[in-house]
């Protein structure tokens, strides 16, 4: 579970998120979406314990992210948006890397970390520097590395990129496999088409503050959209973007 209370984040006079409260529930995914400096990458490092908030806080299965934070990164799985490896590391060291990081006991370390190395499709360049890796193969070792501890939630920002389509389908199938077994999967993305098949929930961030929340069904009422209404309509509608920009009406191309 994750409870977001009056979080607050101000950058000098910048207000990056103002007084935004969540409740997601185990069991669920939840979809967070945003123009582009929207403040959903930086809602993302607050829940992972990497940015401190201005104000308010965040409990994740309980624990507070501040007042616990071990306590809550030993349950919490971070997929940033952009992969952040040791290049002079292969990717069976960086997995034992991640899990000394996590004070896992390096007898059942092998078999867990040969199990997500098979999974994600990285078994043949397993003792290859990290370096050598496409972007699309170092996106698919964060997402091992994330879930090697096995968590309870999973903070995801932006997971499809770079990935191929076998990749991200093999992504989607995971983040359901991963809710339907109780746990809960908060994911920040800028595909409207993933965000409407896979999420039970939606929330939009817009300027910082959250315009809507809701089930789709939700979320066409907040817009006044229509029964059957696209997230891409709705979305476009609740952050005030639907017209072009006037600029791009007048360009002759």
């Amino acid at each position: 579970m994750i409870e977001v209370q009056n979080l607050h984040k101000r950058f000098g006079s910048h207000v990056a998120v103002a007084d935004l409260c969540l409740r997601i529930p185990d069991g669920e995914i939840f979809g967070f979406l945003g123009p582009n400096g929207a403040g959903k990458t930086t809602t993302i490092k607050i829940m992972a314990g990497l940015m401190r908030p201005s104000a308010g806080r965040v409990l994740i299965q309980g624990f507070d992210v501040g007042a616990e934070p071990l306590r809550s990164k030993a349950v919490v799985g971070y997929v940033p948006d952009r992969p952040f490896l040791y290049d002079k590391l292969t990717a069976r060291e960086t997995l034992s890397f991640t899990a000394g990081m996590f004070g896992l006991d390096p007898a059942g370390l092998r078999e867990r970390a040969e199990e997500l190395l098979s999974l994600f499709q990285l078994s043949a360049w397993a003792d290859e520097l990290v370096e050598s890796y496409s972007h699309g193969m170092k996106q698919r070792l964060t997402l091992a590395c994330a879930l090697l501890h096995r968590p309870r939630v999973l903070l995801v920002d932006e997971p499809m990129v770079g990935l191929d389509p076998r990749g991200a389908l093999l992504v989607l199938e995971l983040l359901r496999r991963f809710a339907a077994g109780g746990g809960t999967v908060f994911l920040s993305t800028h595909s409207l088409e993933v965000a409407e098949t896979l999420c039970q929930r939606v929330g939009i961030l817009h300027q910082g503050r959250l315009c809507a929340q809701g089930t789709m069904d939700e979320l066409r009422r907040a817009a006044g959209a229509e029964a059957g209404g696209r997230l891409a309509e709705i979305f476009l509608r609740l952050t005030g973007s639907a017209e072009m920009p006037g600029e791009l009406q007048r360009l002759a191309l």
